[in-house]
């Protein structure tokens, strides 16, 4: 098969691979082997391949959706020709983070369950991926493996692993009816973010450096657009009677925009971090969390305990058309073209949105 291989640094090739399935031509009990339509480019592959904290040679990508190609034994609820999305990340449900919910920092969570071949890190640029059993599920029970209708594109369903990252965030908010929610970034992710905080009530606010982007925003109904290159502190305090937004939500990985998030909330408010995946140092001033009493937050990856609620919400959103996001959709590369569908996704202009690669064209 065709797959877009991490090779090193900055080095991503577009070869034939073997299929991600045994030397008999076949896959273990429990497992899928999927056939990939759509597939996302997601920041943190871009991180990864830019960086080199993971160790080539690998296939990346999972915000995928495809067609089953080869069930396993012992696979129940589950056919060849069924559409799917997979999770590439589940947790185990049993050890201390489960319980606290916590589930990103489980152990078994932190496993790679998809694999286009070599070591396990989604597979999605590629034409097929194969699915680990405790992605599956059993007894007829999914675990992180999702139907998708058959009234329901693929590139809408590539949508359900984002949407659920960014729900589980403005869950954690808790926000209310009379807060006002500061986004910063509106990018895709940062989209879906303030597109999710408005349907809690609040009144939200969208900074950017792209008018464009606003405009895409908008048929999301996010119309407080700010331009990120004015003074985005003071206009969030002139939204707001002077006091601040209640909540900012970092959607870029700007370390310089922690310190303006936090002067743009209220005291008492909140900064989440959501896109802060490289570790590092930043400067913050200590007492605008203990005399100010602001909350720096942060939320990462998916959560488990809500995979029905965000299917059912992306699904009805494009039935109705509340939450159609094929519009963030900006470009479409087949993946002979992966290379350069890679080097967009890195160098943002103002007319790219999401970057999808089609690997059966």
């Amino acid at each position: 098969m065709r797959a877009a291989v991490y090779r090193g640094v900055n080095d991503v090739r577009v070869e034939t691979v073997p299929a991600p399935v045994d030397a008999d031509g076949g896959i273990g009990a429990g497992e899928l082997l999927v056939r990939i339509d759509t597939c996302g480019i997601c920041g943190t592959d871009l991180k990864k391949i830019h960086s080199g904290s993971h160790t080539p040679p690998r296939i990346f990508g999972h915000e995928m959706a495809g067609t089953i190609a080869m069930v396993g034994a012992e696979v129940t609820g589950l056919a060849i020709g069924d559409r799917v999305m997979a999770y590439h990340h589940i947790p185990c449900g049993a050890c201390y983070y489960c319980r606290k919910r916590t589930f990103a920092q489980c152990e078994t969570y932190k496993k790679v369950g998809c694999t286009a071949g070599f070591a396990a890190a989604g597979g999605g640029f590629a034409e097929y991926i194969r699915v680990a059993d405790w992605i599956v599920g059993r007894e007829g029970k999914t675990a992180g493996l999702i139907k998708i209708p058959d009234d329901i594109p693929f590139e809408q369903a590539s949508f359900i692993e984002p949407v659920n990252t960014c729900y589980k965030a403005v869950r954690l908010l808790g926000l209310q009816t009379d807060e006002t929610v500061l986004v910063m970034g509106q990018g895709p992710i940062g989209i879906l973010l303030a597109a999710l905080a408005r349907r809690t009530g609040a009144t939200v606010l969208t900074s950017d450096l792209y008018a464009e982007r606003h405009a895409i925003a908008a048929k999301f109904g996010l119309d407080r657009p700010l331009d990120a290159r004015s003074d985005v502190v003071a206009a969030a305090k002139a939204a707001t009677e002077g006091r601040g937004a209640d909540v900012a939500l970092v959607a870029v990985g700007a370390d310089a925009l922690i310190r303006t998030a936090m002067n743009a909330v209220r005291p008492g408010g909140r900064v989440m971090l959501f896109a802060s995946t490289q570790h590092g140092e930043t400067p913050f001033d200590p007492a605008a969390v203990c005399m100010d009493e602001k909350t720096l937050m942060g939320s990462y990856s998916s959560s488990v305990e809500i995979n029905d609620e965000v299917a059912r919400l992306v699904f009805e959103g494009h039935r109705d058309g509340s939450f159609d996001l094929t519009r963030l959709i900006s470009h479409r590369f087949p993946l002979e073209d992966a290379v350069a569908a890679i080097d967009l996704a890195s160098h943002p202009q103002a007319g790219s949105m999401k970057i999808v690669i089609k690997p059966q064209g």
